[in-house]
């Protein structure tokens, strides 16, 4: 189990700032949060060896890609052995198309979020490789009708 870092007020200031805005300069990120470059600095350094911060990424639009698609499937396995959902476990991260896997209690052992062009696109997805998966018995899918709300940004 992970131990949550101690956080003071301007370290929860630069992780909110960073999470708005990733790519902004070690002296406008200073200048937002109040604190000088290098103390700003160091304080992302010891964020980033401390496992808090992962690497900066840019967020694409996924309509403006084409991607009008966005389901969530709900995947009930055959089996639960370690091997089983191992193999599972390493289709969804080969799978570009999955962005978000949840192993989950209750009814469903996996969520999962994915993104594609239309429902052609997802229907070879669910047939020809999902449910093709060995470890699969079974799935239930759900199709987003509009984006409410999308956040990256955790409470900090």
């Amino acid at each position: 189990m992970t131990v949550p870092l101690a956080l003071d007020a301007l370290d929860r200031r630069l992780l909110q700032a960073v999470q708005r805005q990733a790519d902004l300069s070690h002296a406008a990120l200073a200048e937002a949060v109040g604190t000088s470059p290098a103390s700003c600095w160091r304080r992302l350094k010891a964020l980033e060896e401390a496992g808090v911060l992962g690497p900066a990424v840019r967020l694409l639009d996924p309509a403006a890609l084409g991607l009008a698609l966005d389901a969530v499937c709900q995947v009930r396995m055959k089996a639960h052995d370690a091997q089983a959902r191992g193999s599972f476990e390493q289709f969804v991260l080969d799978r570009d198309e999955v962005l978000e896997c949840l192993s989950m209690s209750g009814e469903w052992d996996y969520q999962l979020r994915i993104v594609v062009r239309d429902m052609a696109q997802y229907e070879h997805f669910l047939m020809h490789a999902l449910l093709r998966h060995p470890a699969v018995a079974t799935s239930a899918s759900h199709f987003a009708l509009k984006r409410i709300k999308a956040t990256t940004q955790l409470p900090v």
